[in-house]
């Protein structure tokens, strides 16, 4: 083999060496740091918006075998493990079918007790304060349409405040049971209040172990329905504003 060739052979496997390994590290963030996730539905509005591409914190909660690509079955419960707080915004696999991942916001910890009453949410007895905080108009064709009033809830412990809508005062999660959430679960809602399949309602109480991380920062959005591959609409239809903005 003449020295022209031996040279070209090495630098084709020194292609394939960096090609590898970029691939292994890609495979190691997505696994073990961060995933990206797609917003695929209203439910997080006005917080979260269809379009909105964000990154998980996977290492936020300590990692389960749902951590994991096609979840393998190598431990029960959560290793490293810490515990979200009342407020956080969280990716998680649906207890009823755990292929499927959902978002939804932290508002009952274990021992809790969650109630929706009149429009109000409560939590162990307490009301959460609210307060009108003008209203909202989406670009997304399917929901929830214009002028929603908006409130900002103040949460207890954390004092977290977060923006959440209210399409109608009457609606089938507007008045609810006492939900008494168990050990080593987590209520969830949606921001969305009157449009988001939460506990309330087919989800119920989420395990601890099926957290997959807490979402964290909007890294991409594209709004008017269109589709991450319609390139040609991106100038036009891209929300510039929401783009490296923290999740809360």
């Amino acid at each position: 083999m003449s020295e022209k060739a031996v040279k070209q052979q090495n630098a084709l496997w020194e292609n394939i060496k960096v090609i590898v390994q970029a691939l292994v590290l890609a495979m190691i963030i997505r696994t073990v740091l961060f995933q990206p996730f797609t917003i695929p539905s209203g439910s997080m509005m006005p917080t979260l918006l269809v379009g909105d591409y964000i990154f998980v914190n996977k290492f936020a909660y300590g990692y389960s075998k749902y951590s994991l690509p096609f979840s393998p079955d190598l431990f029960n419960g959560r290793i490293f493990g810490s515990e979200p707080k009342r407020g956080d915004v969280v990716v998680f696999r649906f207890p009823p079918n755990p292929d499927v991942d959902y978002i939804k916001r932290v508002i009952g910890l274990p021992g809790d007790r969650i109630q929706v009453k009149n429009d109000i949410l409560y939590i162990n007895g307490q009301a959460v304060p609210r307060e009108p905080h003008g209203t909202f108009s989406s670009d997304y064709s399917q929901e929830p349409g214009d002028n929603i009033p908006v409130y900002s809830e103040r949460l207890p412990d954390t004092g977290k405040i977060f923006d959440t809508l209210d399409l109608s005062p009457n609606s089938r999660g507007d008045n609810t049971q006492e939900y008494v959430v168990p050990a080593d679960h987590y209520f969830m809602m949606g921001d969305n209040r009157d449009n988001s399949d939460d506990s309330r309602f087919d989800v119920g109480y989420v395990p601890a172990e099926n957290l997959i991380g807490r979402a964290s920062v909007i890294f991409f959005s594209l709004g008017h329905d269109t589709s991450f591959r319609e390139i040609w609409k991106w100038p036009t239809n891209m929300r510039w504003d929401r783009i490296f903005k923290v999740v809360e």
